[in-house]
């Protein structure tokens, strides 16, 4: 009997779902069809190797090789399955995608004779055409199927992908009409008024300013109809609002003519223009943001933001996704697929900046998703002067993009109809799966990296081709007279119109004398105003009421009495109800999270994230409680107030990606107390890109306001050189005018304060703070809970037990150092010494400053004492942004590359020299 005659009555799309499965978990099917598939896998790459390297067919049965044997028909038909799994595969290598290069050769390629077929099959029917859709079909009819599919101008990589729910779907919506766009005379018509737009937009710029770059997106204009069909057919499909972010190539053609923005601005922005505004610095006009209201063709209102941008192009695709999130919590819970994210890439960028890894990585994460986002790469294949072979190693510059199992179309720009179709996938998958998808839209450069290079340096026979090459709306064009979709006369009105248009702007804009630039997302800051660092340092009352705090106190210091908890995590929480109700001496943790508690209970919402945050690196803060048997995560801040929540996130292991997504998230939501915190407070150089592009200063440059609190752990305590500093001077040298607040508090009430600062002022602005490690539990470090009710924030704190009279030095420091040096003080008796915490470095409290110095007038010894090297730490700012700071006596380690000593015991050992020193002006002369 044959064991395998189950071969002759199997229906072949059956058969090759088993296969399918089999390729991605081989040990799930039955034995004796796992047997078959290993036998026929076995074969075929035998016959793959022979037709390889000898052109020759060789008819291997299963018998030859040890396996199985069943009739000829049957091996043919699995032999068919086979060549259609090679087309799903690897089609994408063989496609017509690339409008000016050759494409590289690979190998093996798709010929029939490399799965066991010959041309003497051609004309045979098999019933694998049913696996496509359609039908029992010829050979030949099933490979111009395939090649239609996979090969033409449209290349699809998804096989990887391992819900067989998403490959099927995907392969239903691409074998319908062979995978081929059908549009209407009518759409058509619309999609040759965009691509004219884009080109005709283009062509005047490089006409009406010559040589000034504009970073043209000549070469891959069909971007312009991609994108608004995307955003009209979204629409259709309950969208309501979209957050873009692109770098600069294409970003004018788009910000006029997907976004709407009056191309008057546009040229005032060319004429190089001053700006209205006297306190903003502006920027090219190639990196400014943008939000409007449109209305779609179907008469929808939609909301359309596109991110400002710095040079590090990658950058935005992280404070895109922040934005995105941030109006999902705010206005769309339950609904967070109607914020459409839309990311456009440079090809190089994408392939060769780390944080797109970074931000793939969040898309699935609880914290950061935002229901998918559409990836759009604006292809150019080559980077500034690099070709993409010298730029990358991987195949596609999307390759990243498999890291979530997202699909990625690889499109000929030059097809502007395949284009929009992609795009029809694209927006059709995303809501459908609510997870990222890719299109890379191969294209080219038609000039130089920008306007004024010279391309034929580095591409001279690249350059040749593309001068030759006609754009796409001539393709385009050409191909809707030939099917007599349009005339000339046709052409020649859309062209004149739109031109006629831009004429009329460039000369409106001549009659201006000064460019304007707006904020993006007005509505989300309406009421908010700018201030300047005297309104910076004016008082905020951030009191809150003492019944009020008694309340939410007893909420978050009370578990759940159904739910089974660690003996160490209800000791953690008891200890807390009793350090409020019983002892009335609050910790810094305590201190925080009554802070986020008070700001809830007001009707804010609290977004915190970063590495380890929902305990807290040292064990400090314990927001989220998991219950001992189910790990149940707990959040008591959430039974405070139904209309506001804490969210709370321990990040991935990334810095750069994080914190541009909550910056982001920031920007858009500004009654939001968004923070994020560093394991340590030197990680936050993985993030110094975001830090000097954004944080510190897109006010100055883009008119956005932010009110990012970042916490660095900060302190020296003999833990080396990557855990001491978090590195203030760098923060400081950026600190300027009134671009955003550093402080390095020492008190529970003063980070209490500090923390509600930020949502009590009518403005925003990034908060650093530098936080302590070891007085997280320092006996001394505690405030009384009528300090939290009845306080305000103390931009300086005076000495509470020196005598002016017998003060002979004044020392002023800041942060943890302070409790080193009251030690020594407390130890020594030293009523002469005044210790002057400076809690808030910038903007520098000088009224302050002088009101101590003025108390303590006889004293002759004034100090500047920190634990830093001379180089490093707030000495520097001091002395730049205080001029009497010049005179002081410094008390420091000396300059150093290196933040801190690995050995601990000479860590120990310069920190007590320090410390000497402050209160012993004789021992200058020692080693430090």
């Amino acid at each position: 009997m044959d064991p395998f005659s189950f071969l002759n009555s199997i229906h072949p799309q059956q058969l090759d779902e088993l296969y399918q499965k089999y390729l991605i978990y081989p040990d799930s099917i039955e034995p004796s069809w796992k047997a078959f598939f290993q036998g026929f896998d076995f074969g075929k790459d035998t016959v793959e190797e022979v037709a390889t390297s000898e052109n020759q067919q060789k008819n291997i049965s299963f018998e030859e090789n040890g396996h199985i044997k069943d009739s000829e028909g049957i091996q043919k038909e699995f032999q068919v399955i086979r060549l259609i799994d090679g087309y799903r595969t690897r089609g994408h290598l063989f496609t017509k995608t690339n409008p000016v290069r050759e494409r590289r050769k690979y190998r093996p390629k798709l010929d029939i004779e490399n799965f066991g077929l010959s041309e003497s099959d051609l004309d045979k029917e098999f019933s694998a055409g049913e696996i496509i859709g359609i039908g029992k079909a010829s050979l030949r009819r099933i490979i111009e199927f395939l090649e239609s599919v996979f090969c033409d101008a449209i290349g699809i990589e998804y096989v990887y992908i391992r819900k067989p729910e998403i490959v099927t779907w995907i392969q239903d919506r691409i074998y319908k009409n062979e995978n081929q766009p059908q549009f209407s005379d009518d759409e058509k018509k619309h999609i040759l008024k965009k691509l004219n737009q884009a080109v005709t937009f283009e062509s005047f710029l490089h006409k009406n300013f010559i040589g000034q770059k504009r970073f043209s997106l000549e070469g891959n204009e069909s971007l312009i109809p991609a994108l608004d069909t995307l955003i009209e057919k979204a629409a259709d499909q309950g969208v309501k609002e979209f957050v873009m972010g692109m770098a600069h190539r294409g970003r004018l053609n788009t910000l006029a003519n997907i976004f709407g923005k009056d191309t008057k601005a546009i040229f005032n922005e060319f004429e190089g223009k001053d700006y209205e505004q006297e306190v903003f610095d502006g920027d090219v006009k190639y990196h400014l943001g943008w939000t409007c209201k449109r209305k779609t063709d179907s008469g929808k209102e939609i909301n359309l933001n596109i991110a400002p941008n710095p040079s590090h192009l990658e950058t935005v695709g992280a404070v895109v996704q922040g934005i995105a999130r941030a109006k999902q919590d705010d206005h769309h819970l339950g609904e967070e697929q109607n914020v459409l994210p839309i990311v456009v890439h440079g090809d190089a960028a994408i392939a060769g900046q780390g944080i797109a890894y970074e931000i793939v990585q969040m898309a699935k994460l609880e914290g950061y998703r935002t229901q998918g986002t559409i990836h759009i790469v604006v292809n150019n294949q080559i980077g500034f002067t690099t070709n993409y072979l010298d730029g990358r190693s991987s195949t596609y510059c999307t390759d990243v993009g498999k890291v979530t199992l997202s699909p990625v179309l690889h499109v000929n720009a030059d097809d502007v109809e395949a284009v929009v179709h992609a795009m029809h996938f694209a927006l059709a998958f995303r809501m459908e799966f609510k997870r990222d998808v890719f299109i890379d839209l191969l294209g080219y450069r038609k000039y130089g990296h920008n306007e004024g290079d010279e391309p034929r340096f580095t591409q001279p026979q690249l350059y040749k081709a593309i001068s030759k090459h006609d754009n796409p709306r001539e393709i385009y064009t050409s191909k809707l007279k030939e099917s007599g979709v349009i005339d000339d006369e046709y052409v020649k009105t859309l062209e004149e119109n739109y031109k006629n248009d831009l004429e009329e702007k460039l000369a409106d804009s001549k009659k201006e004398d000064n460019a304007f630039v707006t904020p993006i997302m007005q509505e989300e800051w309406e009421g908010a105003e700018y201030a300047d660092q005297n309104q910076m340092l004016k008082s905020v009352d951030t009191s809150y009421d003492l019944k009020k705090l008694d309340s939410v106190a007893e909420i978050i210091t009370k578990l759940p009495e159904d739910k089974k908890f660690l003996r160490k995590t209800a000791k953690i929480v008891d200890t807390r109800h009793k350090m409020y109700f019983e002892k009335n001496s609050l910790d810094w943790g305590m201190a925080e999270v009554l802070a986020y508690a008070s700001v809830i209970e007001e009707g804010h919402d609290v977004r915190m994230s970063g590495q380890d945050v929902e305990r807290g690196t040292f064990s400090h803060r314990h927001a989220v409680i998991k219950v001992e048997d189910s790990e149940e995560e707990i959040v008591l801040h959430n039974n405070i107030n139904d209309k506001a929540h804490f969210y709370i996130y321990n990040s991935l292991l990334s810095e750069y990606g994080v914190v541009g997504f909550d910056y982001g998230y920031a920007m858009a939501s500004p009654q939001t107390l968004t923070i994020w915190e560093a394991q340590f407070g030197d990680f936050s150089n993985g993030a110094q890109i975001m830090i000097d592009q954004y944080i510190s200063s897109a006010e100055d440059k883009w008119k956005t306001q932010n009110g990012l609190v970042m916490l660095l752990p900060h302190g020296y305590e003999g833990q080396g050189s990557e855990h001491s500093s978090a590195r203030m001077e760098r923060y400081l040298q950026l600190c300027a005018k009134d671009n955003m607040y550093v402080a390095n508090c020492t008190t529970p009430a003063n980070l209490f304060h500090i923390l509600r600062r930020q949502l009590k002022t009518k403005f925003r602005k990034p908060l650093i703070i530098f936080t302590p490690k070891s007085l997280l539990r320092h006996a001394k470090v505690v405030s009384t809970k009528e300090d939290l009710a009845n306080g305000e924030f103390k931009t300086l704190i005076d000495d509470p037990n020196a005598k002016p009279k017998p003060t002979k030095s004044v020392v002023f420091c800041s942060g943890k150092f302070y409790y080193d040096l009251l030690k020594r003080k407390e130890e020594d008796k030293r009523n002469d010494v005044a210790l002057v915490r400076i809690e808030q470095l910038f903007p520098l409290p000088i009224k302050e400053i002088e009101k101590v110095l003025k108390r303590y007038s006889s004293a002759e010894d004034i100090v500047w004492a920190q634990e830093e090297p001379r180089n490093m730490g707030a000495y520097s700012h001091l002395v730049l942004h205080y001029e009497k700071a010049r005179s002081f006596r410094v008390c420091s380690r000396r300059f150093y590359g290196s933040p801190a000593a690995g050995s601990s015991k000479r860590f120990e050992k310069r920190h007590q020299e320090v410390i000497d020193y402050v209160f012993d002006a004789s021992k200058d002369n020692f080693n430090l």
